[in-house]
């Protein structure tokens, strides 16, 4: 069972756990020089997924806006060729 236990971590639990502290240690150091706080990236995370969401929205809107447009001309042509062809 130990064997599987370091295996799966790397070292022994001991270790691995002096490694993430220090790790832990000089991230939380470097984040506070930074500015950086947990809270703040994960809202701009959300407020990114919240942006792309609405940003494709938008573009599906104006791929709408396009088609009517485009439906106004073609759709009438289409008409008119059908009926000038139905007559021969």
């Amino acid at each position: 069972m130990s064997n599987g236990v370091n295996g799966f971590l790397g070292d022994t639990p001991l270790r691995v756990f002096i490694k993430l502290l220090i790790l832990s240690v000089a991230v939380g150091f470097l984040m506070s020089v930074f500015g950086l706080y947990p809270d703040d990236i994960l809202f701009a995370a959300r407020d990114f997924v919240v942006d792309l969401w609405n940003t494709g929205f938008k573009a599906l809107g104006r791929i709408g806006d396009y088609l009517l447009l485009g439906a106004v001309i073609v759709v009438p042509v289409f008409i008119l060729i059908r009926m000038l062809s139905y007559r021969r």
